[in-house]
This record gives C-alpha cells, sequence and structure tokens, in this order.
C-alpha cells in the first residue's frame, strides 16, 4: 500500500513539472475535463437508411462520418439525425414519393434506439428525456427534419411527425416548394411566393401548437424575414454560419443574424468548408484535384502544407463571430456530417473534442462552452414547448 502511495506521488509530481514545463498539456486536460462534463450536442447530422439495417447499422464502425463507436470516441452525446427529402414536383405524385422517403427515414432511426443499439442510445425528445439518458449513461437521437415538402398538403401529418420524434423542421431545401422560396432563388433571382405561402403560415401556426422548433436554414431570406414575424415562438438555423466571413446564401447576414436574435433564437454554425471559408476551400479543392496520386500520404500532407485545408480554427472564427454579433445566448454548433461536412481537425464524430479544445484555447469558460454545444439550442426548445403549452391550453 505504501509503495503504491509512493509511486501515485511520483507519477503526480512528475505530471506537475510536465505541466508547468509544457502549458499544452495543462490546457488539454482542462479541455478534456470540460468535455467530459458538458453536454456535446450537434444539430444536423444525415443519415442514409441503408446503414439502418441488421447486417449494417451504426452500433457499428461504419464508414459514416457518424456512429455510435465514433460518438464514444470523441465524446459526442446528443446526435440530431436528419429526416431529409429532396426537391421534386409539386404535385401527388411528387408528394407521395416523398412522404415514403421520409417515412422510412423516422423508421431507420427508431430501428437504431429500438432493435440495433437500445442499450447505448435512446430517442430524445426533450431537455427532460436528454437528461434521464444521460443519466442511465446512454447517447441521445433526436429527430430535425430538412424540408417539410414531404408533408404534401396535408397539415395534420405535422402532428405526425411530432409524434415520431420530429423536433426541428425548415420549410424549404434547395428549391422552392408549396411552403416556401428557398436560398436557391439567389443564383438565378427566382421566387415563387415572394417568401412564404399561405401554406406556410399554416404549418407554421402547426408547428409551434406542438411544439416543433422552425428551421430557418435553406428557405430565401425574405422566407426567413417572414417566418420569424410569423412565429410565436424563438427558431433556430439548424446548420449555417455567418455569412460576412463567407458569401454564400446558404450563410447569414448581419441582418438576418440580428432577426434570431430579436426572435430569441439560435444559428447552429456549421462545419462545412465551403460556407467556413469559401476561398480557401476552392483554392484547396483545386490543389487536391490537380494531385496526381492522391493516395500518396506524403503528397497530400505536402498540399495540405502549401495549401491549407479549411480547418477547425476557421470553424471556431464563426462562432466568435456570431458570439460577438449577437451574443453567447445565440450561438450553437453543428457539423452537416455525411452531408457534406466536416473540416480539418474535425472530420467526423470521432473529433469531436477538437471542437472543445480550441474553444478553450481562445478563452471561452466552462459556462460559455456548455451553452455553445447545447444550452442555447435547449433553451430554444424548452422555450417552443412553452409556447406550444400555452396555446394547447388556449
Amino acid at each position: 500500500m505504501k509503495n503504491l502511495c509512493i509511486l501515485f506521488l511520483i507519477s503526480f509530481l512528475i505530471s506537475c513539472q510536465e505541466q508547468s514545463s509544457n502549458p499544452d498539456i495543462a490546457l488539454i486536460q482542462k479541455a478534456q475535463l470540460i468535455h467530459a462534463k458538458t453536454l456535446t450536442l450537434d444539430t444536423h447530422d444525415d443519415i442514409n437508411v441503408k446503414n439502418f439495417t441488421d447486417s449494417l447499422n451504426y452500433s457499428m464502425d461504419t464508414d459514416t462520418q457518424v456512429n455510435l463507436p465514433k460518438m464514444e470516441r470523441g465524446g459526442l452525446d446528443v446526435a440530431w439525425f436528419i429526416v431529409y427529402t429532396g426537391q421534386g414536383e409539386l404535385n401527388a405524385e411528387g408528394y407521395e414519393k416523398a412522404a415514403a422517403n421520409a417515412q422510412a427515414k423516422f423508421e431507420a432511426i427508431h430501428r437504431l434506439v429500438d432493435q440495433y443499439e437500445p442499450n447505448k442510445i435512446g430517442l430524445a425528445h426533450s431537455r427532460a428525456s436528454l437528461d434521464s439518458l444521460r443519466k442511465i449513461g446512454k447517447r441521445a437521437a433526436m429527430i430535425g427534419v430538412e424540408n417539410a415538402y414531404p408533408l404534401g398538403e396535408n397539415l395534420s401529418e405535422v402532428k405526425r411527425y411530432y409524434d415520431l420524434g420530429a423536433r426541428y423542421m425548415s420549410l424549404a431545401h434547395n428549391g422552392h416548394n408549396q411552403f416556401s422560396d428557398s436560398n436557391t432563388g439567389e443564383f438565378d433571382g427566382s421566387t415563387k411566393h415572394n417568401g412564404i405561402s399561405e401554406l406556410g403560415k399554416r404549418v407554421i401556426d402547426s408547428m409551434n401548437y406542438y411544439g416543433i422548433m422552425v428551421d430557418l436554414s435553406h428557405p430565401s431570406k425574405e422566407s426567413i424575414r417572414q417566418t420569424i414575424a410569423h412565429s410565436k415562438a424563438p427558431v433556430i438555423a439548424s446548420h449555417s454560419s455567418a455569412r460576412a466571413l463567407s458569401d454564400h446564401p446558404r450563410n447569414l447576414d448581419d441582418e438576418q443574424l440580428e432577426w434570431i436574435k430579436e426572435k430569441g433564437g439560435v444559428v447552429q454554425t456549421v462545419a462545412l468548408a465551403l460556407f467556413v471559408n469559401k476561398e480557401k476551400h476552392e483554392k484547396y479543392k483545386a490543389a487536391w484535384e490537380a494531385l496526381e496520386d492522391k493516395t500518396d500520404t506524403l503528397a497530400l500532407e505536402a498540399l495540405k502544407k502549401k495549401t491549407p485545408p479549411v480547418d477547425i480554427s476557421d470553424f471556431v472564427d464563426h462562432i466568435d463571430y456570431i458570439k460577438n454579433k449577437i451574443g453567447i445566448d445565440h450561438v450553437g454548433i453543428s457539423s452537416d456530417f455525411d452531408g457534406g461536412g466536416g473540416v480539418e481537425g474535425w472530420k467526423d464524430a470521432s473529433e469531436t473534442f477538437n471542437v472543445t479544445l480550441e474553444l478553450v484555447k481562445r478563452g471561452y469558460t466552462k459556462e460559455e462552452i456548455a451553452k455553445i454545444w447545447s444550452g442555447n439550442l435547449l433553451r430554444v426548445l424548452d422555450e417552443v414547448e412553452a409556447v406550444a403549452a400555452q396555446l394547447q391550453a388556449n
């Protein structure tokens, strides 16, 4: 016993000496402690139903950017899996096909939590259910709907989506639909509704009534303005960054950031290279495409030194910018993994700790980091639920 105490003391003294001679070690240890105690939540992870079968699913280390083993290695607690449907024709046939696609993705997520790995992950619907899962050592899946197009013109589907676990939904994706104009109209100067349609307003009313957060990440600027004005509850941008740092229609300009702040919402900064630093990404992409042997590790490392890719520091620049522009209470984190997302340093869920480390390097406190990782988003979810309860009571 005495020898063990001596060994522990020696180990402790060596650790203290290392920390004093290498402050990076102390900083990493500080970040590790904060990361372990913080509820980490990524609001946008795309899925493919082929990875939700008995023989291939997220209980395994699939070739996807997100799965349970990668979440465990990176310390990612909550993944919002996305029921995404691409934009199709605005007719009965298009709606029927889209509805089937959405249903297949809802069912895939339910299979993960009910059949494939119920001992490690559960479906969360609220902050309370997240807390319950965390207390018993489980990770959490939550559900977002990217594109309301599969609803067709049947607004009773909003309640069904809520019952299936949907807790946010965007009115549109890439392309104008029956509810809203898309940001893609900026490329060709097109609109369909000059914002949102009357049907779109009714969908927002239903989302407010049942407690589904309204997501602003894909609609047009005018649609976003009208949506914020019409919604009775705070809103989110589930995966968007700052347009001032990367000029892309999917990012939010300063005026839009202020609108979201005034509504009490949150912007979930997205780690998609094109949206993080458009010019840097395009330079790296051109250099990579010109590389003759893309399997040559040494050549690839040399390329990265000469023409660096968008990295985690560039990503956190957006967190800094949004925090400085509209406040620490209105910024969060998303990856868009398996949907085009990922930057050097946060290429998949196994590298999630690196985001916390970069925030610690920049002087963010543990309280601020907790807000950015999950606190702000869950505050909005709480407030949306409170609005729903009030509307239902009335």
